[in-house]
């Protein structure tokens, strides 16, 4: 067992992001770079290892990574399309669990409920891994606070803002971003406010790496001297019939090239993707060249690998 591994895999599982602390914070992020740099080294990491992967939602960026991330050190998958039903409506998500188990050696979901991750997590004796669910989305924000790492080369008091609604997006970049010790301002409508107990356990962990995190309404106020600022979607997977009551609530947090000029001179603009230009970002801003949303993407993938190298080797 390397000595990344023996430092990281007190939890099997990355459910939501809270799994580790900030010294296994940075070291991931630590392997996470070096398996950047040196991909060749890590070809046969996962070999004759088997994963399943199983989405109930569509999706572009986490599939191919995934996919192409265990494939790159030496593993397989297979892929279960539950996009016409839900995990759960042929038989229970625990008997799925016991099965799965016994056939491969870890599980990437993307799902609706973060129940259906913990009920798998909970009856599986393999590590399960969150591609997305209705509370967090880690892997996207691990992503994020790695490519800003790269851009900036510290984390510690780095002021990140995000607009929008609070959803699982703005679950998870608060999670990690109080791990890292950033600066984090949420502006969200009223109404739609990130989790209250989340933002409570975020404030916790940002007390002890001397981050921050703040709620606002003013978008205004989140972006001024941003060095990152970010968006999502107004309306998620499973919010479409939402979307036209939402577009006239988020009207005011769209960051449009007035908004995004309150930021500092060496902001970055950054999105989870997909995006609608004209709606949550404006075409000029995400893209210009202070856009990094195809870096995030690219180090979906590494980041990636760096979970599936720390939780089975």
């Amino acid at each position: 067992m390397t000595a990344t591994a023996t430092t990281l895999s007190l939890k099997r599982d990355l459910l939501t992001g809270t799994e580790w602390s900030p010294a296994q914070l940075r070291e991931f992020f630590r392997q996470s770079a070096e398996m950047k740099a040196h991909p060749k080294s890590y070809q046969t990491a996962l070999a004759g290892n088997m994963f399943v992967m199983i989405f109930e939602k569509p999706s572009l960026r986490t599939r191919v990574t995934f996919e192409t991330g265990i494939a790159s050190m030496g593993g397989s998958s297979t892929f279960l399309d539950h996009t016409g039903a839900k995990l759960s409506e042929r038989e229970p998500v625990r008997d799925i669990a016991r099965n799965l188990e016994r056939w491969v050696q870890g599980i990437v979901a993307r799902v609706f409920a973060q129940e259906t991750l913990d009920e798998l997590a909970a009856n599986a004796n393999v590590p399960v891994i969150n591609a997305l669910s209705d509370r967090f989305h880690p892997c996207q924000a691990l992503a994020d606070f790695f490519t800003l790492e790269e851009r900036f080369g510290n984390l510690r008091g780095l002021k990140f803002a995000y607009v929008g609604d609070g959803n699982n997006m703005a679950h998870s970049l608060m999670t990690i971003g109080a791990r890292a010790g950033a600066h984090v301002r949420i502006a969200t409508p009223a109404g739609y406010e990130p989790d209250p107990q989340i933002v409570a356990e975020s404030k916790r962990v940002a007390k002890e790496t001397r981050g921050k995190i703040e709620i606002m309404r003013v978008p205004e106020d989140a972006v001024s001297g941003a060095q990152a600022v970010y968006t999502d979607v107004w309306a998620s997977m499973g919010q479409e019939g939402e979307s036209a009551v939402r577009e006239k609530v988020f009207a005011p947090y769209q960051v449009d090239e007035k908004l995004f000029a309150l930021a500092a001179p060496e902001a970055v603009f950054m999105h989870c993707l997909p995006a609608h230009r004209g709606l949550e970002v404006s075409a000029g801003v995400i893209d210009s060249p202070r856009s990094i949303i195809y870096d995030q993407a690219e180090n979906r993938l590494h980041v990636q690998k760096a979970v599936l190298h720390t939780l089975l080797t």
